[in-house]
């Protein structure tokens, strides 16, 4: 899924990945903020995308609606989010997402 014919990522897949390579350090995007993004795809699609090839890319700065971190890697990702400087929720270990959330214009 999500392969081209020489079993790298496909178009899309590659749009998914380019975005997540613009996300500024210490901001973030949800699953479906990408998805809405590209244009295409939803935030399965996105996940799937990240699940095979996201390791390429900063994966920690793509996260769940709600400002969770990517399953399975969240003790990674907080690490991440705390060396970047990624605003947090009082007390959680979810992202403050009103603050974190990158729209994809500018730098940051």
């Amino acid at each position: 899924m999500f392969e081209d014919a020489e079993g790298g990522p496909d178009d899309y897949a590659e749009e998914v990945l380019a975005v997540v390579e613009r996300i500024p350090p210490g901001r973030v995007m949800a699953y479906g903020d990408i998805a809405e993004y590209v244009g295409r795809g939803g935030p399965r699609q996105v996940g799937s995308v990240m699940s095979s090839w996201g390791g390429a890319v900063a994966w920690w700065r793509v996260v769940r609606a709600d400002g969770r971190p990517p399953s399975c890697n969240e003790v990674r990702a907080l690490s991440h989010y705390a060396a970047e400087g990624t605003p947090m929720r009082p007390a959680s270990d979810r992202v403050d997402m009103r603050r974190a959330r990158w729209d994809g214009e500018g730098g940051g």
